[in-house]
C-alpha cells in the first residue's frame, strides 16, 4: 500500500468549517483518477488547525467514503506521545490501513527520544507505520541510523522522508529494508531511481493522474516517467512558493476543483505568487 502516488488530501472548507461535501467529491475524484491512496490529516490537509474531534471526523469520514477501494493513511503524529497514541489508536479502530507519524515538533527530542517515541507508538497500536521526517517544518532531523534502528520495529515499514537530501535519501536505503517514499514532489524521480517506491503527493491534488503514471511508467517506461517529470517540474517547485497549501488550494480554486478558503495563520497568497502560479498552470495546460 506504500507504492505509488498517494495524495496528501487537502481538507476543503467552507464558511471555516470542514466541507464534507467536498471532501467526499475529493475522495471520489482520485480514485477515479488513478491515486493509489489517501493520506487525509496530514500537513496539506491543515491538520495543525483542525480540532481533535476535527482530525478524527475527517480521517473516519474518509475511511468510510473510500470503503477498502484504495487504501488510507491516516495523519496521527504529534508532539506529544499520548496525543499521538490516542489519534493513531483512533486510526486503527475506525479502519484506516496505516497511519503516517510526524517526528515530534517544537520540543526536538533527541534521536534517542525519537525511537523511544515511536517506538512506544508501534508497540501500543497494532497498525502499519509510515515515519514521516520534514525537518523544515519540525526542527528536528531523523538521522539514517536511527530509521535503520526504527526499521527492526515490526509494523514500522516506511518512511515519508522531505529532508530534501538525495544523499540522505540513499543512506538509509543502503542502511535497512524499509520503504522509502518522497516526501517532496520534485524528487520523487531522482527517489525512485534511488530505490524509493514513491510518493505521498501534494501536486497529486490537481494533477492525480499524471503523478500516477509518473510512479508507474517508471520501471516500464523511464522515458515516460522522465518526461512528466520535466513537464511538471516548475509546477512542483511553484506549488511550494508559500507555504502549502496556500498554493495548491489556490491552484485547486484556479481549476475550478474548489473555493479557496484555508484556515489562519494560512491566508491568501500575494498577488505576484498568484500570477506566477497562474502561468504556470496555464503552460502546463491545467488551465
Amino acid at each position: 500500500m506504500f507504492e505509488g502516488s498517494i495524495v496528501a488530501i487537502v481538507t476543503p472548507f467552507k464558511n471555516g468549517a470542514v466541507d464534507y461535501d467536498r471532501l467526499g467529491q475529493l475522495a471520489e475524484y482520485h480514485i477515479e483518477q488513478g491515486t493509489d491512496g489517501i493520506l487525509p490529516c496530514g500537513t496539506t490537509g491543515e491538520s495543525p488547525t483542525l480540532s481533535h474531534e476535527e482530525h478524527r471526523k475527517v480521517v473516519e469520514f474518509v475511511v468510510e467514503k473510500v470503503n477498502r477501494r484504495i487504501p488510507v493513511i491516516a495523519g496521527a503524529g504529534s508532539n506529544s506521545t499520548e496525543e499521538a497514541l490516542s489519534l493513531t489508536r483512533y486510526a486503527k479502530d475506525v479502519g484506516a490501513d496505516a497511519v503516517l507519524s510526524i517526528t515530534p515538533y517544537y520540543n526536538k527530542p533527541t534521536q534517542r527520544g525519537m525511537i523511544k517515541h515511536f517506538t512506544r507508538i508501534a508497540t501500543e497500536v497494532d497498525i502499519p507505520i509510515v515515519l514521516y521526517n520534514v525537518p523544515g517544518r519540525t526542527g528536528v532531523n531523523l538521522l539514517p541510523e536511527t530509521i535503520a534502528e526504527l526499521s527492526k520495529v515490526e509494523n514500522i515499514v516506511a518512511v515519508k522522508e522531505a529532508s530534501g537530501s538525495m544523499s540522505q535519501i540513499c543512506d538509509i536505503i543502503s542502511r535497512c529494508d524499509i520503504i522509502v517514499v518522497s516526501g517532496e514532489d520534485s524528487i520523487t524521480f531522482p527517489l525512485l531511481a534511488a530505490g524509493g517506491k514513491g510518493v505521498i503527493s501534494v501536486a497529486a491534488n490537481i494533477i492525480p493522474k499524471d503523478m500516477a503514471e509518473l510512479v508507474s511508467s517508471f520501471k516500464e517506461d523511464i522515458a515516460r516517467s522522465r518526461e512528466l517529470h520535466y513537464k511538471y517540474w516548475r509546477l512542483l517547485k511553484d506549488l511550494f512558493i508559500e507555504t502549502n497549501p496556500i498554493p495548491v488550494k489556490t491552484a485547486m480554486e484556479m481549476m475550478g476543483l474548489l473555493d479557496f478558503e484555508v484556515r489562519l495563520p494560512l491566508c491568501e497568497m500575494s498577488n505576484d505568487n498568484k500570477q506566477k502560479l497562474r502561468s504556470t498552470l496555464s503552460d502546463c495546460g491545467l488551465i
